[in-house]
């Protein structure tokens, strides 16, 4: 994305027109657009004269439950459906913006599902206040918590509070969107909306790594693909999986850059009766066979920096159990790196072949090792202006949100609500349909939105009653920027709204 709303005309406000250029009205750019060319946002052009939503209004198809009738043979043309859903969604994807901020939203669309008459309203929403969070499933150290983080050379983010297993990135927001330089709000920008529609993007840390991530695949750290997310922490690890070592080697130790366990020392270890072995580890003591800081984060064993595991261990104690010949296994908390030593005459430890009898624990630590994958998840605070085009008196669509008498959507998604005031949403961008997230280049991100509820109930929050539109009329006229076309029915894997909540009146 460049600076495109920079080449358009602008001219004062009311102006519809200039010589053979029509002024669109769908965002605050508000462009002259030539016949046949599309405006900055790429999503609306002039097109014969109209200004023209260039994309098609999507429609899900949702299948039905297991039992349902086939759709008997009948006198009109038969549409290739095998079985009669009675449930597709128009989603807001393709179906344009509230802006300005009094028009009703472009589709409000009824339907009757089991008996229970509802109305979706529909809407394109331009988010200047939203951002991704992204969770990327790894134990490497990919920078320090507050680091910022670039896309292009640009500030789009921070590094942000890791999770148990997971490095955790906050990415946009408005004071990266339009609070800091022109080239760092277009950079922003383009990140979320790659980032929501499911593209890879390379971001770098500083004083950290340069990660590739995309919504649904495995994270690329410094040109390494990762495989693994890890068990747990070290002392979780000896937890799982100590009754699998007993009687098969005389130590264990899991590097984990967080909590490295030992078995000998660890609680699950005293109540199989483990023997002391005099180990030492250089870290700090938490709870016994529990140690912190052993190593300083990294992309080494578990995490941590360490190449060689045995640059953890002190001098082994002869006093407490240390003895020649004792075997000691150490491993990640992936099962990634693993080794296997046996104390010489000195009580220094050596590496020897890697035991048959010790294999399947490993591969079992391995087996529990869910899959490393980045998500991506947008979040947005759905504002006055998107509001107004839902009912004339926004803050009773908030109430009735937060009431769980209206169910959100973002392109037929579900979405987590947040607590508290306003409508601050989240969604998996895996679980919306492609090409759903769009721009405008105040820069903004515009991503689609649904309300699904009563009708009676939609009426009484002082909906637009005159602008509720049939499913069949959609389909067959398209919306207020002339976008005749719709797409779908495509299927959707994707639960319908609710009927269960959906059933109840206002207030009940």
């Amino acid at each position: 994305m460049s600076e495109l709303s920079e080449r358009f005309e602008t001219h004062d406000p009311g102006d519809k027109q200039a010589g053979e250029k029509l002024r669109c009205d769908a965002c605050p750019v508000m462009c002259y657009i030539a016949e046949g060319r599309t405006g900055a946002c790429d999503r609306y052009g002039n097109f014969g004269g109209r200004i023209v939503r260039c994309d098609p209004v999507r429609v899900l198809d949702y299948a039905v439950e297991s039992g349902a009738a086939v759709v008997p043979f009948s006198a009109e043309p038969w549409d290739g459906e095998l079985v009669n859903t009675g449930r597709r969604f128009v989603t807001a994807i393709g179906a344009g913006t509230t802006y300005p901020d009094y028009k009703p939203a472009p589709f409000i669309v009824s339907q009757e599902v089991e008996g229970v008459d509802l109305v979706t309203v529909v809407t394109e929403g331009i988010f200047s206040y939203c951002g991704v969070k992204v969770k990327i499933d790894t134990d490497r150290h990919i920078g320090p918590e507050t680091a910022t983080v670039r896309a292009g050379g640009e500030a789009v983010g921070h590094v942000t509070t890791g999770e148990y297993g997971s490095q955790m990135l906050s990415l946009g927001g408005v004071n990266h969107l339009t609070g800091g330089s022109k080239p760092e709000g277009r950079v922003t920008c383009e990140t979320l909306m790659d980032l929501c529609n499911k593209k890879p993007v390379e971001l770098a840390i500083d004083g950290g790594a340069t990660v590739v991530v995309e919504a649904g695949k495995p994270p690329v750290i410094d040109g390494t693909v990762e495989h693994r997310m890890r068990v747990g922490c070290g002392s979780a690890t000896i937890g799982m999986f100590a009754s699998q070592w007993r009687g098969l080697v005389d130590e264990v130790v899991v590097v984990d850059d967080h909590i490295t366990g030992v078995v000998s020392e660890h609680q699950a270890g005293k109540v199989l009766g483990w023997q002391d072995t005099g180990i030492k580890i250089l870290g700090r003591r938490s709870t016994p066979g529990r140690y912190f800081k052993v190593s300083e984060p990294g992309l080494g064993w578990g995490g941590t920096t360490i190449s060689d595991p045995l640059a953890i261990l002190g001098d082994w104690n002869p006093k407490k159990g240390a003895r020649p010949g004792l075997s000691l296994l150490m491993v990640s908390t992936t099962g990634e790196q693993f080794a296997y030593y046996e104390l010489d005459g000195d009580l220094r430890p050596v590496e020897m072949p890697f035991p048959d009898r010790l294999r399947k624990s490993v591969g079992l630590i391995e087996d529990n090792c869910e899959p490393a994958l980045c998500t991506v998840l947008f979040v947005g605070g759905a504002g006055g202006s998107l509001r107004a085009g839902v009912t004339e008196n926004p803050v009773n669509l908030t109430r009735s949100v937060h009431r769980l008498e209206t169910y959100v959507t973002v392109g037929g998604a579900p979405v987590y609500v947040w607590p508290g005031g306003g409508i601050t949403l989240m969604v998996d961008v895996t679980r919306v349909p492609d090409g759903a997230f769009g721009y405008v280049p105040t820069p903004a991100l515009v991503a689609p939105i649904e309300f699904t509820l009563r009708k009676d109930h939609y009426l009484a929050l002082g909906g637009y009653g005159a602008e509720i539109r049939t499913v069949a009329d959609v389909l067959g006229r398209g919306g207020e920027y002339f976008n005749d076309r719709a797409t779908g029915p495509a299927p959707s894997p994707n639960p319908w709204p609710p009927l269960a909540q959906l059933r109840r009146g206002p207030g009940q």
